[in-house]
């Protein structure tokens, strides 16, 4: 008698081989490659790429010091390693990893072991050494160049290190180094890619919500999405005046500002709670973002815990749409508070300029990353109809910070008290000297790299001219001299500034 074939456990073999089941652009591309980056859309099944590769890897001996990079210690252990599709679902019985939670360590029967990192402490990545690392969701790393760095520095075991990216994309100068870099292999697909494994009604509702938009191309397409048109800040601008927390100067004033929502729930907009200081070199820094949705009295106890823990001097909170209510919710929090309500009379993008500006000028800084506000601050398009609520709280609080209250724009105001200060001290340290110019005469300036616009003295925006130049009245001129401006020479022999 014939033997029959077992059907059932031929098709359970296959479903459990990788190889069978994989697209082929969740499978590792042939070639030397040190570097596989797999950019994708929300549900592409970019998790279970990664877990499949590190399986791989351990079973078949190519690796066996690894290190899982997440943006979070709960990311690492909730996605990476306990998730639905994560190191432990795709493990088969017979060569099943032991986690060990209080050391953030799995361990294979064959004495591989891969070592969970989280991207808010890259400093633990300095000193371990690892033959391979799966990076997941890069692109919300909080630490993103100093975790990536401390990594490099650790993959120096075995013939070939090689390291997976993982990520739905967000612009940044890390990201799209390495989609540049020849020995990194980029895979790209979207969300409907994967549609055979994904719920039917989540897959029509986001496509009804997103599709065409620039947050679907980002989050379901898998698109790298640059700058915005017409916004007011760039990436390049943002990471251009970045600063590491261990370089932060001390600082002389703090404020938490609050742009509230007039409603909770899921479909409500967030609460804006920005957390922004002064340093002794006066110069603003962002400290912390935490913003969400909150209902009320949940948003003024996040607030005034903030204010206690950073010791602030004043929180200060948007009273267009909740008026009096707004103090009244903080103030039953902690009766105590210095409190500020601020009335925005003038439009958001009036209200930014400044700020922007000042950020043009190297005067304002992130401590770090903080990615929703800065997807925020760059993505936002003037007339928009969705509050920008995280960019409300942060000009608010640098408002606050560069100047206080005053009925022009507060750049304008912080020129005129650095110019004040200049006068008194006419320091030559600063390089260039105060001549007086002929009574109603103009001055040529040369602009700093980065500067697009500038708001003056007088109310006037300038912008430099293709040689990098501006021409000002002394008193505009003035201000400027106090930013670091040096004054041009003539650019043809003889010529007389009018």
């Amino acid at each position: 008698m014939r033997d029959v074939p077992d059907f059932a456990a031929i098709a359970s073999a296959l479903e459990s081989d990788w190889h069978a089941v994989a697209r082929p652009e969740q499978l590792p591309p042939p070639g030397a490659w040190n570097g596989w980056a797999v950019i994708g859309g929300r549900g592409f099944g970019k998790t279970r790429t990664g877990a499949e590769w590190v399986r791989s890897i351990v079973e078949g001996g190519e690796a066996r010091r690894i290190a899982l990079v997440a943006p979070t210690a709960a990311d690492a252990r909730d996605v990476m390693v306990e998730g639905e599709s994560g190191i432990l679902a795709v493990s088969p019985e017979w060569n099943r990893p032991t986690f060990e939670p209080s050391k953030r360590r799995l361990t294979w029967p064959n004495g591989a072991i891969a070592t969970c990192y989280s991207a808010e402490e890259p400093e633990r990545l300095r000193g371990p050494q690892h033959d391979a690392a799966w990076c997941d969701e890069l692109a919300a790393w909080s630490n993103r160049d100093a975790t990536w760095n401390q990594l490099q520095f650790g993959l120096r075991l075995g013939a070939r290190p090689r390291v997976l990216v993982t990520t739905t994309p967000k612009p940044s100068a890390l990201l799209k180094s390495l989609i540049a870099r020849p020995d990194f292999v980029v895979t790209r697909g979207t969300t409907r890619d994967n549609a055979a494994n994904l719920a039917p009604t989540f897959l029509a509702t986001v496509e009804g919500l997103y599709a065409g938009t620039r947050l679907g191309r980002q989050e379901l397409d898998g698109e790298l999405i640059e700058d915005v048109e017409g916004a007011l800040w760039s990436r390049a601008l943002i990471e251009s005046t970045r600063v590491a927390r261990a370089d932060r100067p001390p600082l002389t004033r703090i404020v938490v500002a609050i742009d509230p929502a007039v409603s909770s729930g899921e479909s409500a907009d967030e609460t804006g709670i920005i957390v922004a200081g002064l340093g002794e070199d006066r110069q603003g820094y962002i400290l912390e973002d935490a913003s969400g949705r909150y209902a009320p009295t949940e948003w003024a106890r996040k607030a005034v815990a903030l204010y206690e823990r950073y010791g602030a001097d004043r929180v200060v909170a948007e009273i267009n749409q909740g008026g009096e209510m707004v103090e009244t919710t903080i103030r039953m929090i902690d009766p105590n508070v210095s409190y500020k309500g601020v009335h925005a009379s003038r439009g958001k993008v009036t209200r930014a300029e400044p700020v922007s500006a000042l950020f043009e000028q190297g005067r304002v800084h992130m401590l770090g990353a903080f990615p929703a506000l800065e997807d925020q601050l760059t993505s936002y398009e003037p007339g928009a109809r969705k509050s920008p609520d995280r960019l409300d709280a942060m000009v608010w609080a640098i408002t606050e910070l560069m100047v206080g209250a005053t009925a022009g724009s507060s750049l304008i105001a912080y020129m005129r008290q650095a110019v004040a200060e200049i006068d008194e001290r006419r320091d030559p340290a600063f390089g260039y000297a105060f001549n007086d110019a002929p009574k109603g005469g103009k001055v040529r300036l040369i602009a700093p790299p980065g500067i697009s616009t500038v708001m003056v003295i007088s109310g006037a925006t300038v912008s430099p001219d293709p040689h990098g130049l501006v021409t000002l009245q002394e008193s505009d001129a003035a201000a400027l001299r106090a930013q670091g401006w040096r004054e041009a020479p003539l650019l043809i022999e003889g010529e007389v500034l009018p």
